[in-house]
């Protein structure tokens, strides 16, 4: 008899995972096949709970077809799912379907306790429960879709993949902050970091685009979108990133300040005197880019600074400086540095952004060629020159991949690594 290989499903074996995504309004998903790795389906739930719910889905298998869309009211989380259900299985996907073998949650916050893709059960549904405070908007919405799933599939597997883990390897002069530590231990206070699958998924398939395994690559990744965060990983393991007790800290993003002198809360609240939710919508939501320009969205900016609007331009070269800065970090951090790569949203589509950021880094090995960073593509891609020490690349994030890779793993008690040349990345 032969033995599959490690991370090739047993023909006959159920190899499909669906990943989900639940926010406090809405539900991500997709549903892939781990033999090859291809999508079958994906589609997003938003505005649960409201009178104008909509459901949109595209299915994927055997070439696509025609997305489909239904709106009116989507009570909860529950029907939200139990209409994903319905979608899926019009396409002959059900969520009844032997050849489901998993189901895998995206969890933002998992503490120090959970630093590896973890099978829920009810003491680690407590802990997830145990970490709201330091995740209030996110870990409840959580929740809610791994109690609805169990609910629907109470026989599969449920695996929580955290955002956090891939952070979890940050040494303790990274991850603490210098406050009383008999505080910080009492409140869990620490740096965490988040957008973990992404910089996972992200920093290894770097280390293919180099033709090195990760362990032997150090690599900046910068993931660019409404939120936005650094990591520097050395041999496959981040030593640092940006973001740090909540995704707060760090680069200029869409709405979220970034970095700031904490005194500044203190200021508003004696001087304005705002009130803590005042100031934490302020830096959340009326910040970054947002609150320099009136706009998020790098596209308008660009094309604002076009035609010469200066606070568009200020908005820029603030978000440009502070992403320089943190490349020059972790440089500082890496000591040697095999590639810098930048993804998700802004990262792969705003050329103007690669170039302001890495110009001016040529003594460090970093240029960028303005053609090859002007080439639009769905594949990773070198935009550096030859001739520049350092790699610099544009590598698309996956994080549903990379959530569905992790969930079939451990469900599957497979080796790391699967068939296909996309799930090795």
């Amino acid at each position: 008899m032969t033995t599959p290989a490690p991370g090739i499903p047993v023909p006959g074996t159920p190899s499909r995972v669906l990943v989900l995504n639940s926010g406090s309004s809405s539900v991500k998903y997709q549903l892939l096949d781990m033999s090859d790795g291809s999508r079958l389906a994906q589609g997003l739930v938003e505005r649960i709970g409201e009178d104008t719910s909509r459901l949109a889905h595209t299915p994927l298998q055997g070439g696509g077809g025609a997305r489909r869309e239904r709106t009116g009211p989507i009570p909860d989380h529950a029907a939200a799912l139990k209409a994903v259900a319905e979608e899926l299985a019009a396409d002959g996907l059900g969520l009844d379907s032997p050849e489901l073998a998993a189901i895998g949650h995206r969890v933002v916050h998992g503490g120090l306790r959970f630093t590896e893709p973890t099978v829920i059960d009810d003491e680690v549904l407590a802990e997830i429960e145990r970490l709201v405070p330091v995740a209030p908007l996110h870990n409840p919405a959580n929740l809610l879709g791994i109690r609805t799933a169990t609910a629907l599939r109470p026989d599969l597997p449920q695996v929580a993949v955290f955002d956090t883990a891939f952070h979890t390897t940050m040494p303790e002069a990274a991850a603490r902050y210098a406050i009383d530590v008999e505080t910080a231990d009492a409140h869990r206070i620490r740096r965490y970091g988040f957008h973990g699958t992404s910089h996972a998924y992200v920093s290894r398939a770097t280390a293919k685009l180099l033709g090195k395994e990760p362990e032997e690559v150090n690599v900046i990744v910068l993931h660019l979108g409404n939120g936005a965060s650094a990591s520097a990983v050395r041999g496959g393991r981040c030593v640092d990133t940006s973001m740090g007790l909540t995704p707060l800290e760090g680069l200029v993003m869409g709405t979220r300040s970034g970095d700031i002198d904490p005194a500044v809360t203190f200021h508003l609240k004696r001087v304005a005197g705002m009130s803590a939710d005042e100031i934490d919508v302020l830096l959340n939501k009326r910040s970054g880019l947002v609150g320099l320009c009136g706009d998020n969205d790098m596209r308008e900016i660009r094309r604002r600074i076009d035609e010469g609007d200066e606070r568009a331009a200020l908005a820029f070269d603030i978000y440009v400086h502070r992403l320089k800065k943190y490349i020059g970090a972790y440089y500082a951090v890496l000591g040697r540095v095999d590639a810098v790569a930048f993804t998700a949203g802004v990262g792969e589509n705003a050329a103007p952004v690669r170039e302001a950021a890495i110009a001016g880094l040529e003594e460090l090995g970093l240029a960028v060629d303005a053609g090859l960073n002007a080439l639009r593509s769905d594949e990773p891609r070198v935009i550096s020159p030859e001739y520049a020490r350092v790699t610099v690349a544009v590598v698309p994030t996956d994080e549903e991949l990379e959530i569905a890779r992790q969930t079939f793993e451990l469900t599957a008690g497979t080796a790391a690594g699967n068939t296909s040349e996309k799930v090795n990345a």
